[in-house]
């Protein structure tokens, strides 16, 4: 398989931002319904000022995702894509490289230095997502104060157990692999077109695990009654039906309480990312929109 080339890597990643905006997610931003005094244009925005920072040819993920942070925050004065950043910064680069993406996503993982861990801390610190709460080591909201800075993979793994997203880093994105992408094709295969094979990505997540976010921002039982929700909402709805008025409720229930499950759409949008780049590498078109080279000679 091949490298790409930072354009049609940056394609693949604004399509990616695009489509889960596009697709019916209960509880989040989405082309249905904004919420938690977020717009969907404050998420279109930051896919297209944070592009060029995942995308820059022969950066460290550390650079790519700090300058990603800092563009969104500056274009939108919020945090409206750490999650996504900090999930698509060492997929970008591993689609640089020649040969088979997850292979090389697993060399990225393994090579992360210590200018890549001052990036990514560097992000997460400004970014400031809410719920972050204190840790008792490797408290990413001191570590710049903190010399020698801890390993990406220490930090990582002192947050997986309650975070999916530092699990991803230290697990080469199993969760991507075992519950995103088995999810998307099944969506294909069964007919679904582009947004409800999103929503159908996105659900899966809900309903596999609580949502980190969540966890961290009302405990474990909010966290887990979502997700049970979810888990019945998936066994009961048909997506091919276009359910949308009985997600709407649920995304209407959802945003009342002030629950937003965003780790799952971050999971969401690497997966959509992940599967364009595997495509892209291969020369073969994504379904619902063009791919490879062709994808990024439009872009």
């Amino acid at each position: 398989m091949r490298a790409l080339a930072p354009p049609e890597i940056r394609a693949a990643y604004e399509a990616a931002c695009r489509a889960e905006l596009d697709a019916l997610k209960p509880g989040n931003v989405h082309a249905f319904a904004a919420g938690h005094r977020m717009t969907l244009d404050d998420f279109v925005r930051s896919a297209a000022v944070s592009a060029p920072h995942l995308a820059a040819p022969g950066a460290g993920t550390g650079a790519r995702a700090e300058a990603a942070v800092a563009a969104t925050l500056a274009a939108v004065g919020q945090n409206t894509n750490l999650g996504i950043v900090l999930l698509c910064a060492p997929l970008a680069a591993a689609a640089e490289r020649p040969g088979a993406l997850r292979r090389a996503l697993a060399a990225v993982l393994d090579g992360l230095d210590a200018a890549d861990a001052a990036g990514i801390f560097a992000a997460i610190r400004h970014a400031n997502p809410g719920g972050l709460g204190r840790a008792g080591r490797h408290d990413v909201t001191r570590l710049d104060g903190e010399a020698p800075l801890p390993s990406v993979a220490a930090a990582m793994a002192e947050a997986a157990d309650r975070d999916r997203i530092a699990r991803a880093y230290v697990t080469g994105y199993r969760d991507l692999y075992r519950v995103g992408l088995p999810a998307l094709r099944a969506a294909r295969a069964r007919g679904l077109g582009p947004a409800w094979a999103t929503s159908a990505v996105y659900l899966a997540y809900l309903a596999a695990f609580p949502d980190s976010h969540l966890v961290r921002k009302f405990g474990p039982a909010v966290a887990g009654q979502v997700r049970t929700t979810a888990a019945g909402i998936v066994a009961g709805l048909d997506l091919a039906d276009a359910p949308v008025a009985a997600l709407l409720a649920f995304d209407a229930a959802l945003k009342a309480d002030g629950y937003n499950p965003g780790t799952s759409a971050d999971l969401t949008v690497a997966t959509l990312f992940l599967d364009a780049l595997d495509a892209a590498k291969a020369d073969r078109a994504v379904p619902g929109r063009a791919g490879g080279r062709q994808a990024a000679q439009k872009s």
